[in-house]
């Protein structure tokens, strides 16, 4: 007996619900895949399968075989197909959907890198604020800026986690002066997100004090309130990752740095699949070692 054709045709019976439909998926007869499975519970010394005329039920013998085949199976696909990947190039189209703000204020500092390691994948970037649906808009991996996630269909890898910081034009703070403490943010412009909520900010003692966000001008394009930031019109808030070239460069500086507004998390999500394509692979391994210095940043 081969045992593990006898557990690739034991797994199929259980997932088809048949004896015929494995046999249909796997090529072979009805024939061949009953003998497997009778060969199988020989070996193992135990029924696995309770079959009557009205169809069958595992047993809960079965029930601990068919999860442990399950492992065992997926684990050994994945080994060859890691194998096979090791000697071929990633190449295709890669869908990818991200946040506004990953694809106009962070996209150049990831997208040459990866081109140049990756010349045969092509980029097709969508960039939309929304959560779209990967399978039905058929995208393979999605980029998103949020709290924790709850549980998901999709593989969610957690790329960083990156503190929100407040931030203004050095030529704004010459004019209005630096701001020392939390409520003197009330007599400055404070540049919000259309529709955004209060800025919840605690200092380091742990104090929690909510400001309303007012101030000349609103936007609801994270990308429209970072140029009018530049450009000396106000305060505002933006996770580090967004910002921080500007920082290092001094064309923006941080407003109360004792204190934070919380944390944002970044994922890429792909669909749930026994074999994730190479070109997705890579892309998401690409991106965590591109946030990897701002994860050591913020630990």
């Amino acid at each position: 007996m081969n045992q593990l054709q006898a557990m690739r045709a034991f797994r199929c019976i259980v997932e088809c619900r048949g004896f015929s439909a494995a046999a249909e998926r796997l090529d072979t007869t009805h024939s061949t895949i009953s003998r497997q499975l009778q060969q199988l519970e020989s070996e193992l010394g135990t029924r696995l399968i309770n079959r009557n005329t009205r169809g069958f039920n595992l047993t809960s013998a079965g029930q601990q075989y068919y999860a442990a085949c399950v492992d065992i199976l997926d684990r050994l696909d994945q080994a060859a197909v890691a194998l096979g990947q090791a000697h071929e190039s990633p190449r295709g189209v890669l869908r990818i959907s991200a946040p506004m703000v990953i694809g106009t204020l962070e996209l150049a500092n990831w997208l040459p890198a990866f081109q140049q390691r990756y010349p045969d994948i092509e980029v097709d970037l969508s960039c939309d604020d929304r959560f779209v649906d990967l399978i039905t808009e058929g995208f393979d991996v999605a980029l998103r800026i949020c709290g924790p996630l709850e549980d998901s269909s999709l593989v969610a890898r957690l790329l960083t986690v990156s503190e929100m910081v407040l931030v203004a034009a050095p030529a704004y703070v010459a004019r209005h002066g630096l701001v020392r403490q939390v409520r003197e943010l009330i007599e400055h412009q404070l540049l919000a997100f259309t529709g955004g909520s209060d800025w919840s900010l605690t200092d380091a003692r742990g104090a929690t004090t909510a400001i309303s966000a007012h101030g000349r001008f609103k936007a609801d394009s994270i990308s429209a309130l970072h140029a009018a930031a530049l450009a000396g019109v106000g305060i505002a808030s933006f996770t580090r990752a967004t910002v921080q070239d500007d920082l290092l460069s001094g064309r923006l500086v941080q407003i109360l740095p004792n204190c934070t507004l919380g944390q944002r998390h970044y994922y890429a999500l792909y669909p749930h699949a026994r074999h994730v394509a190479l070109k997705v692979k890579v892309f998401v391994d690409f991106m965590a070692g591109h946030y990897r210095p701002l994860t050591a940043l913020t630990h």
